[in-house]
């Protein structure tokens, strides 16, 4: 019995001793922390953590007793890793295919010399539309990819003191920019909704697409071809959905949604964005040094009746009869013509 005791007795002082030399190690361990990591206190997160409980705070609202929320880590890796690798590379690899093209093709020149009758094509209000459009989504997707891909492109370039301050403005501009070009999009959507619908015509310019684009055939087509329709369906109208309303969710958090909706919608942005970006550097391309005349289009608002007849046959059939707008006649002195002086 004696002997029983006095291992119980030896028992419990090594089970106190122990208790103390761990809670010495955890003191030596906190010590050492507040001095190497002043403010970390993981150890104290790591066991709100662990508790399945909700906690108590002054703010009231949904989620606010979550102190920590273990699915942002998750949502981290998912942005610093597929989100970030595949569509970098997604960016990379478009404009290399581009890059590649121009090398490889060149523009896609007139076959016939311009005649210097000018056709009205785009009318101002259109051009105003496409514009801000445009230009709010280039500083959209500059100010994203900054924001995204900035600490791996710009920081060991740059710096921290000038990638905060770039940063800081990225942030700003990509906030109060959106906006605006939510609302260009949707005036733009309501604009040429008509002129992009299906015709059948559409599937003779995805028949020769290859040898439009390869050796500038000539394929007619109405005011928009079909890959300028596939464009305004996937693009303007597709991708604008998902990037606006999943940036809507982002934009405005005190609409009291959880923080997992917020992850999940910022999934959906950077996804869509990144793609619409790959998507629009093809259309950019296209619609500047691709085409030739085709930039003037829409800087001036008047195309070329030779650049009409190669491109769009049918729609300059169609002005030339009145049964489309703008256009009327197209005989030297019309309204809605002039001659190159």
């Amino acid at each position: 019995m004696k002997l029983l005791t006095s291992l119980c007795l030896a028992l419990s002082v090594l089970l106190v001793g122990g208790m103390a030399f761990a809670q010495q190690s955890d003191v030596q361990q906190q010590q050492e922390r507040r001095l190497v990591q002043p403010g970390n206190n993981a150890p104290v997160w790591r066991e709100v953590r662990k508790e399945a409980q909700e906690h108590t705070t002054t703010v009231r609202g949904r989620e606010t007793g979550v102190l920590v929320q273990s699915a942002g880590q998750t949502w981290r890796q998912i942005r610093n890793g597929p989100v970030t690798f595949y569509g970098g590379w997604l960016v990379v690899l478009a404009v290399l295919i581009i890059a590649a093209f121009y090398f490889a093709r060149g523009s896609i020149k007139l076959h016939e010399r311009p005649t210097g009758r000018l056709i009205l094509r785009f009318g101002t209000a259109e051009q105003v539309v496409h514009w801000t459009s445009a230009i709010s989504f280039c500083v959209l997707g500059l100010s994203g990819l900054t924001l995204l891909f900035g600490k791996y492109v710009l920081l060991p370039v740059i710096g921290y003191l000038l990638f905060g301050w770039l940063t800081a403005l990225a942030k700003n501009l990509h906030n109060f920019v959106a906006p605006l070009f939510i609302l260009s999009v949707v005036v733009m959507i309501v604009m040429w909704l008509r002129d992009n619908l299906p015709r059948a015509y559409d599937f003779q310019w995805f028949r020769k697409s290859w040898a439009f684009m390869m050796h500038g055939e000539h394929v007619p087509s109405g005011r928009f071809n079909a890959g300028e329709k596939v464009w305004f369906w996937l693009g303007v109208i597709g991708l604008s959905i998902a990037v606006s309303w999943s940036g809507v969710i982002l934009l405005f958090p005190n609409f009291d949604q959880t923080r997992a909706v917020m992850q999940e919608a910022w999934i959906w942005h950077a996804s869509a964005a990144l793609i619409y970006i790959a998507i629009a550097l093809g259309h950019i391309y296209m619609g500047t040094i691709g085409v030739e005349g085709a930039y003037g289009n829409m800087r001036t608002g008047y195309t070329d009746e030779t650049w009409a007849k190669e491109h769009h046959q049918i729609w300059l059939d169609e002005t030339k009869s009145g049964r489309t707008a703008p256009g009327g006649a197209v005989p030297a002195g019309a309204p809605h013509m002039k001659e190159k002086s």
